[in-house]
């Protein structure tokens, strides 16, 4: 198979293309032929080295991914060749920048028709992420006020429709030529970090979802109220320690599951969430992609087209 693979960690340039084994499927496994993959910004930390050395190589990154199941191993009843998927990989399992991977079959869902795999795969962790943080993390409630930082990104636009589906009053920080994108979505309100401290520009809020890191991640805490909570998810794998003792700090267990993909499938058969904007790029630009993640200004998703 064609993968995009690292021989080494550095910058994007040590992202390769060429021929890989394909992988076989075990006991309560699936094939995919993948059709689409997304960039997420783990992965350009994992390619650099940011997050943890890697011991074996070669080595391919990719989290998510939509495609049709070409085998299906022992003891996998629900889902057959032919039939298209989206999902995201177990937790410490990469491998989607590839034309085919092995994943646990009751990871992946049945990707809903209407569904192009670019569209499947821009929502499949993004959405799996804010699911997971917004209802099982901070438990958002429909009377409560959340501050999303960074809203033009591709998790946290989608937490942007969730919690107003949810009820919320939404606050999020994006520049000014993203403004009228996030109140599309559904914000409330809208600060422009490049001109605004948004230290001084909201208090007293329930809760904040934290999706840029660092010295953002840590003045979140200022705006929260006695008693709020804060989620973090471009803060490492614990969440930052607190300076106040009245508050709490969160970082939500992101655990992969096909219910997860199947709440992604719900909100959007509900009109509550729509796919974001997607940009793609061919599998053996990689590189590419990477060089646009790292500079962190994208709108919606980046999405690698394998197919």
């Amino acid at each position: 198979m064609k993968a995009a693979y690292m021989n080494e960690q550095g910058g994007p340039e040590v992202l390769l293309y060429g021929d890989l084994p394909d992988p076989q499927a075990g006991p309560a496994e699936i094939v995919v032929d993948i059709h689409a993959a997304s960039v997420n910004a783990a992965d350009w930390k994992v390619r650099s080295g940011s997050y943890a050395r890697i011991a074996d190589f070669p080595y391919v990154l990719g989290r998510d991914f939509s495609g049709v199941v070409a085998e299906a191993g022992a003891g996998v009843t629900d889902l057959a060749p032919g039939d298209p998927v989206f999902g995201v990989l177990d937790a410490g399992q990469e491998g989607a920048y590839a034309e085919k991977v092995a994943v646990r079959a009751d990871l992946a869902a049945k990707k809903p028709e209407g569904w192009s795999h670019e569209e499947a795969v821009a929502l499949a962790l993004a959405g799996l992420t804010a699911i997971v943080s917004l209802e099982e993390t901070l438990k958002l409630q429909a009377d409560e006020t959340i501050l999303i930082q960074g809203g033009a990104g591709g998790v946290a636009g989608f937490a942007i429709q969730l919690a107003k589906y949810l009820g919320a009053t939404v606050v999020t920080t994006a520049s000014a030529a993203n403004h009228d994108y996030v109140k599309g979505l559904g914000a409330d309100r809208v600060i422009d970090y490049r001109a605004q401290d948004f230290t001084e520009e909201i208090s007293g809020v329930d809760a904040v979802f934290e999706t840029v890191g660092g010295d953002v991640a840590r003045r979140s805490f200022d705006v929260l109220r006695p008693g709020g909570r804060a989620a973090f998810i471009a803060s490492g794998g614990q969440a930052p320690q607190p300076p106040r003792s009245d508050v709490i700090s969160l970082r939500p267990d992101v655990g992969r599951a096909r219910r997860h993909m199947e709440r992604v499938a719900e909100l959007v058969a509900a009109g509550a969430v729509t796919v974001p904007p997607v940009r793609t790029f061919p599998l053996a630009q990689a590189a590419d992609a990477h060089r646009v993640s790292e500079g962190r200004h994208l709108r919606g998703k980046l999405v690698l087209t394998v197919r």
